[in-house]
């Protein structure tokens, strides 16, 4: 089976649907696909490098600019999949060639665009709905990392739940585990925090991150301890307008630091050391952050919205949304080392239990299921952990 993957969405950072391709693609070539990965001309030698059994085209250098890889999906992607006979074309970020003959993958990656329009915004909302819309009424299969993504793209977009495969995201464990001390007092010394301990959030500062909530939640809780622990918010800056405000309002004597993308060789030392990783999201499509920050050995701190449940099961703590709910329970783990070592061991055994090897088995079955015709019978099996 021939798959044609298009990889020309990802963005130049390696966050979110970027870490998803990447991720995937690197576990389809060992599982014997014939893999064509197209890709911006910026990533070839990246893709080359990971994916050596793998066929790798660049993609015109003119669709850079987002409004001409819409153009050239919807044109040289059809094109391209005709010329190189390929079996399936697996489109990993919502949009499609809407008059492609082949067989068609998509992954939609959560439905917040319809269940929290105003985390997003209104272009960004209106754009994806609509894409959303077309991949459940065009798409000979849909891949979605969790059930609770796939009941809520059913709720609002239509479509019923067997034409969906639950492919929950994986870990690396090369990049992502338990760290010595001494790693991580070294990457506490580059972020300026020798001695000090934290609290860690990561992730791109954009609303349904929920982060105004958290800093008002941790200023609440520090602002009473002797010892008080800075915040650190790392990732990308974003676009919530009401994060920075929020760290204006922090008082004297409490530290905010916004160390901006970490390197990747890091991420386990800054996850791993903080004494909680927060990250009380308005709602996911999967929560790779979670899940993660699990399998680096941290006390993590998350909400019960969308997916989060899914990934984190008993393994963490968690609050509600409010500022009151996350600053108790955020109080009760920097009170507590007992349970924070408590969850940090349940998490490393349920994170070991998320592979990108079984996610792309779950993929191999929605490409044949697409070839064959089969995507709107077919049951769409889960791989999950259960509890």
């Amino acid at each position: 089976m021939r798959v044609l993957v298009d990889a020309t969405a990802i963005p130049t950072d390696r966050g979110g649907v970027g870490r998803y391709v990447d991720e995937l693609l690197r576990a389809l070539a060992t599982r014997g696909v014939d893999l064509l990965v197209v890709c911006q001309p910026r990533d070839v030698e990246l893709m080359e490098t990971a994916l050596p059994g793998a066929r790798v085209i660049p993609a015109p250098r003119a669709i850079e600019r987002r409004a001409a890889r819409l153009v050239w999906e919807q044109t040289g992607l059809p094109l391209l999949a005709r010329r190189s006979r390929a079996d399936v074309v697996h489109s990993p970020h919502y949009t499609s060639p809407v008059l492609s003959t082949g067989a068609r993958v998509v992954t939609l990656h959560d439905a917040t665009f319809f269940s929290d329009r105003d985390v997003h915004s209104r272009v960004k909302t209106a754009f994806f709905r609509g894409a959303t819309w077309l991949a459940v009424r065009r798409a000979d299969a849909l891949v979605v990392p969790s059930r609770a993504t796939r009941d809520e793209v059913v709720r609002y977009a239509g479509g019923r739940a067997e034409q969906f495969f639950v492919a929950h995201h994986g870990v690396d464990p090369e990049v992502f585990h338990p760290v010595s001390a001494s790693e991580q007092a070294r990457v506490a010394r580059s972020l300026d925090l020798e001695g000090q301990r934290y609290v860690a959030f990561l992730g791109t500062l954009e609303p349904r991150k929920n982060v105004p909530a958290l800093i008002e939640a941790w200023v609440a809780v520090a602002s009473s301890l002797a010892d008080p622990p800075a915040l650190v918010l790392a990732g990308g800056a974003g676009w919530d307008e009401a994060v920075q405000p929020a760290i204006d309002a922090v008082p004297e004597g409490l530290r905010v630091i916004r160390p901006g993308y970490l390197p990747l060789d890091d991420l386990a030392g800054f996850l791993g050391g903080a004494e909680v990783v927060a990250y009380p999201s308005l709602g996911e499509g999967f929560g790779l952050p979670v899940l993660e920050a699990m399998a680096c050995g941290a006390a993590v701190l998350t909400s019960r919205r969308l997916s989060l449940p899914e990934v984190g099961g008993e393994a963490v703590e968690y609050a509600e949304t409010d500022a009151a709910s996350i600053a108790a329970a955020l109080a009760q783990l920097l009170a507590s080392s007992e349970r924070r070592a408590e969850l940090a061991q349940a998490a490393v055994e349920r994170a070991s239990r998320f592979t990108w090897d079984a996610a792309a088995d779950i993929h191999i079955e929605a490409y044949r299921a697409a070839v064959e015709g089969t995507g709107s019978r077919s049951g769409g099996r889960v791989i999950a952990p259960q509890g």
